[in-house]
């Protein structure tokens, strides 16, 4: 067991390493560390872990499977039990220790992701959200226009957005007092969310850009998305003309210049749906000499 307290640090049956400033910590047989407010730590046969502002890092790649949970003294264990060879690792900014056995592999986390349309009561946080969000935004994303913007949405910003998607669908409705029950009902339903987003993009006037923005904005959903399920949260992504819709839009508070691509509810999931059989990637796929 490692701790550093006060910027130091003793690690038993090695050297005493300091970091504060950012001078060079080195462990034994292994190459430089730097820390200095937020740079890299690399660990023999392991990956890049970046520390920003005391996040929660971990290396099951590493030697002996080194993992490092940010508390408030920054503590870090050596766990023999991680196979150096086999485990997956997390990066990035956590909301304290995983409360989970192991971190999910990247693999693991793309086929079991699911929509989920049932969540528990459990509200979803601030700090929450805002991972997803930075998880979001690290997409891919060609000549950096950063065209992603988001919208959380409170319980009047939900029942708003319910209340004009309940009344498209109440036009189909012909019995005016059940197309008014048929709004009423989306609107408290969407109230009701533990969250939900809203994603849109700014519309650049070079039709290029603006379609690789597009691209790289769905992109940035998908990260949502998996980092959602990592986290133990469920998504339901939507889309649909209703994107559109004025009221939609004043719902959500998006200023012209902007499109919305997709609202994601969000929440603890309440049940898990079965995945649905896909066709081979190897049945899609050309080989090109």
């Amino acid at each position: 067991m490692a701790r550093w307290r006060d910027g130091a640090m003793a690690r038993r049956g090695g050297p005493v390493a300091r970091w504060r400033g950012g001078p060079v910590a080195r462990w034994p047989g292994g190459p430089v560390a730097r820390w200095p407010g937020g740079a890299v730590a690399r660990w023999p046969g392991g990956p890049v872990a970046w520390w920003r502002g005391g996040a929660v890092a971990r290396w099951p790649h590493g030697p002996g499977g080194l993992r490092a949970l940010a508390d408030a003294h920054c503590s870090v264990a050596l766990d023999p039990t991680l196979d150096a060879r086999t485990r997956p690792s997390t990066f990035g900014p956590t909301l304290g220790p995983d409360p989970r056995p192991e971190a999910m592999n990247v693999f693991d986390t793309i086929h079991a992701r699911r929509s989920i349309k049932q969540f528990t009561d459990r509200p979803v946080t601030r700090d929450e959200i805002l991972k997803l969000l930075e998880a979001a935004v690290q997409a891919p994303n060609h000549r950096m226009t950063e065209p992603w913007r988001f919208y959380v949405l409170g319980p009047g910003a939900r029942r708003a957005y319910g209340a004009a998607l309940g009344a498209r669908k109440g036009k189909r409705v012909e019995d005016p007092e059940a197309a008014t029950a048929v709004v009423e009902k989306v609107a408290a339903t969407h109230e009701a969310l533990p969250a939900m987003l809203a994603v849109a993009i700014t519309l650049d006037e070079n039709p290029e850009i603006r379609e690789e923005d597009y691209a790289a904005a769905w992109m940035a959903i998908q990260n949502l998305s998996l980092a959602a399920h990592a986290i133990g949260l469920g998504a339901h992504l939507k889309t649909g003309a209703v994107m559109d819709d004025p009221r939609a839009r004043e719902a959500v508070g998006v200023p012209e210049g902007e499109r919305i691509l997709a609202t994601i509810e969000l929440g603890e999931p309440a049940s898990v749906p079965e995945g649905r059989t896909r066709r081979s990637a190897a049945e899609l796929t050309t080989w090109v000499a």
